[in-house]
């Protein structure tokens, strides 16, 4: 029965947003909430802030649900305390990503506010042991509670941020992990948070029928903050850290080489090859021109002719890769 509900939630999530997401791009382009496909030779504008339709519907399929089971119906999914605190928590991230969007707040300030914002998860967890591969169990405790589970859901949002910047890359990267996760605890037969990853996976999909190659609308940093958050809110609250960070080591990965990049910067600040450079360019036969290969989805079309399609599908193929060592990791 709860597979049938799994399900429901992915379709019901996914026709939703299907239905919302054409709407969107009409009201955002005629409020002129667009921003250039830097990776198209003609600069096209593309409304932008789309994850605001992801977590709307996520939010709308939720109170659907919760009316539902207060109504004689013959089937209902029972939401659990969890399931809601992980979408508080993606919503606080969302609201958090549209001020963002609107003023830039400042990297220290962003890190502070959301650091607090996941503490919401704190009352839904039930141990602060965590099995760490060829370690054993560890009890962190009270430092569990109040720096590693604030830490590791800033850390998954904001490497989910940093690791786009093609048509359908973030998008799809998240889909892929929240699929996985989603698996991952049907097989552990773990029922916490998977309501909530069914109805995120079915909304991003449905996202992200809009969002691939050539894209029609982008997910902003409201999109990707709560995408994220969820994400690393649901790994957090299930208790699969170490199986969640092999997931993400190819976001971790892409992570390590920008921060790299800006040390290095930093140190030789006049050097052209160690320039900020946030975009690449569309050569005139249709592959990418990228100014390095300190970033991860810069490294393969730095060395080979690639398509931005044929990019963004090579970074499906490796975050597949980790996903799937993830399903065969305890802890």
């Amino acid at each position: 029965m709860q597979t049938l509900l799994i399900a429901v939630m992915i379709v019901a999530s996914f026709i939703a947003t299907m239905a919302t997401v054409p709407c969107a791009i009409k009201k955002l382009k005629d409020k002129d909430v667009v921003v250039k496909d830097r990776y198209k030779r003609d600069l096209r504008d593309i409304p932008t802030r789309g994850g605001l339709v992801i977590i709307g519907v996520v939010f709308l399929v939720f109170s659907i649900a919760t009316l539902l089971e207060h109504l004689p119906v013959p089937v209902v999914v029972h939401l659990t305390d969890s399931d809601w605190a992980i979408v508080t928590v993606a919503g606080l991230f969302a609201a958090f990503g549209l001020v963002d969007d609107f003023v830039d707040v400042g990297r220290p300030v962003k890190i502070f506010v959301l650091f607090f914002f996941s503490y919401r998860l704190i009352f839904e967890i039930t141990s602060t042991t965590v099995l760490v591969p060829f370690i054993g169990y560890i009890d962190f405790g009270v430092f569990y509670l109040l720096l590693i589970i604030p830490v590791y859901v800033l850390v998954v949002a904001n490497l989910v941020n940093m690791h786009s910047g093609f048509n359908g890359l973030a998008a799809g990267l998240s889909a892929i992990v929240i699929a996985f996760m989603l698996l991952k605890l049907i097989i552990a037969s773990c029922n916490t948070g998977v309501f909530l990853l069914a109805c995120l996976l079915g909304a991003t999909l449905g996202f992200l029928w809009y969002n691939f190659y050539p894209a029609r609308i982008f997910w902003g940093n409201i999109g990707a903050l709560s995408i994220g958050a969820a994400i690393g809110a649901a790994i957090v609250v299930s208790g699969f850290l170490v199986s969640g960070f092999v997931m993400l080591i190819p976001h971790t990965v892409n992570f390590l080489m920008y921060a790299y990049w800006r040390l290095m910067h930093r140190v030789n600040p006049d050097d052209w090859q160690w320039r900020i450079v946030k975009f690449g360019r569309t050569r005139a036969d249709g592959t990418l021109e990228v100014p390095n290969r300190l970033t991860l989805k810069w490294v393969l079309p730095y060395y080979y002719q690639m398509t931005e399609k044929q990019a963004v599908l090579s970074m499906y193929a490796l975050t597949i890769a980790f996903c799937i060592a993830g399903l065969f990791i305890q802890g």
